[in-house]
């Protein structure tokens, strides 16, 4: 698998578990914990495209994204070490987290010089990358998690490009490349999380 910002998760992980302990003794579950998550994303998402085309709020974006980063740890580790597995986290879990990066998303096609078109695409690309990783367990591979544009490394490129928008009056037209550069990105990933989940399903 190509290095994406994904294989850090282990580490990422082990800072949150003394706060997923604690949660899981306070009663709180992993579905609780996704579900969470996804309202808040919603909530951020429409709130800094209500207020596009002002800038300030796109940094609420990179706040958000590394807090939601802890929130999807910290809900499977509730499920994995805390015995909380269960079919509706496992639907849960895939569809709140395309909700949430369409809604996180969707604010940065009303920004010059970002196109309204290319945001669209990669909305689109990045619930078929994460259809296409879910799609390995029907036959007989692992949930993949290929790059080189996965979960992790979109949470990056937006937080990145949300961190940018709010701390500059406008974007310089070769930002443009931004989103068709993710675009293509998103398109590979695709290719390799099928490809290599058909190869993992042939390895005896």
């Amino acid at each position: 698998m190509p290095p994406t910002i994904y294989a850090l998760k282990p580490k990422f992980q082990s800072l949150l578990r003394p706060l997923t302990t604690a949660l899981a003794r306070a009663g709180a579950t992993a579905n609780q914990v996704t579900l969470a998550a996804c309202i808040v994303s919603v909530a951020v998402g429409a709130f800094v495209a209500w207020q596009a085309p002002a800038r300030w709020p796109f940094l609420l974006v990179p706040v958000w994204m590394f807090l939601r980063m802890g929130f999807n740890a910290i809900d499977g580790m509730l499920a994995r070490e805390f015995g909380q597995k269960s079919r509706l986290g496992a639907y849960l879990n895939e569809l709140t987290d395309v909700v949430s990066d369409a809604a996180l998303y969707f604010p940065f096609a009303q920004v010059s010089p970002l196109s309204p078109f290319w945001t669209g695409l990669v909305i689109v690309l990045a619930v078929i990358s994460e259809f296409a990783g879910a799609l390995g367990a029907t036959v007989g591979a692992s949930r993949r998690y290929d790059g080189p544009m996965g979960k992790s490394d979109r949470a990056f490129m937006f937080g990145a490009m949300g961190l940018w928008i709010g701390m500059t009056d406008s974007l310089p037209e070769w930002a443009a490349y931004v989103m068709p550069l993710i675009a293509a990105m998103l398109a590979l990933t695709i290719v390799n999380r099928v490809s290599r989940g058909l190869a993992e399903s042939k390895t005896p």
